[in-house]
């Protein structure tokens, strides 16, 4: 019994660290093709919305857009009328993570907050363009790994049947 949860522990994790290295790796490749400035935050976005129900992925994927958009969004506008400095990015992650959770996008609260602190400590005179292809890379990473979630599992491994306890055990 043991044996078969490590088996089974073990294969799911390898499967899904390959679709997540798959996907780091293609969005990577294509934001460089493209020409994005930071490849990173596409392959950074596929690994992070990766999961093996295309369900999960999907509302994962979802969460990271809003929260992308909300932080650039923020960020921007105040890093256009703020200098950077630690007052002006504290309100920039303020008003980004508390825009999350008044239009219901709570659980990227956070990331929303990251990337409003990002877009104001960076790229001085052209925030909304720094923002915005956060946003563009960030989309490239979710739609490459919202196309992953649709292939299915390479190896699955059966979960034991449990034992009908109204038979009566086996005769030797």
């Amino acid at each position: 019994m043991l044996s078969e949860v490590n088996l089974r522990t073990i294969v799911g994790g390898l499967q899904l660290a390959f679709r997540a290295t798959l996907g780091a790796a293609i969005s990577y490749g294509l934001a460089k093709s493209l020409g994005l400035q930071y490849p990173i935050y596409a392959l950074i976005a596929a690994i992070i919305v990766t999961d093996f129900a295309s369900s999960e992925t999907t509302k994962l994927g979802i969460q990271r857009l809003v929260a992308t958009a909300i932080g650039a969004v923020c960020g921007a506008a105040l890093r256009m009328i703020l200098e950077p400095n630690a007052a002006s990015i504290g309100l920039g992650i303020l008003l980004a993570m508390l825009a999350c959770h008044v239009t219901k996008a709570r659980p990227g609260a956070k990331m929303a907050g990251y990337i409003a602190a990002l877009v104001m400590l960076d790229h001085g005179e052209h925030p909304r363009v720094y923002g915005f292809f956060r946003f563009v890379e960030t989309g490239l990473g979710v739609a490459v790994a919202w196309l992953l979630s649709l292939v299915p599992r390479l190896i699955r491994i059966e979960e034991p049947e449990a034992a009908d306890v109204t038979d009566p055990p086996p005769r030797p």
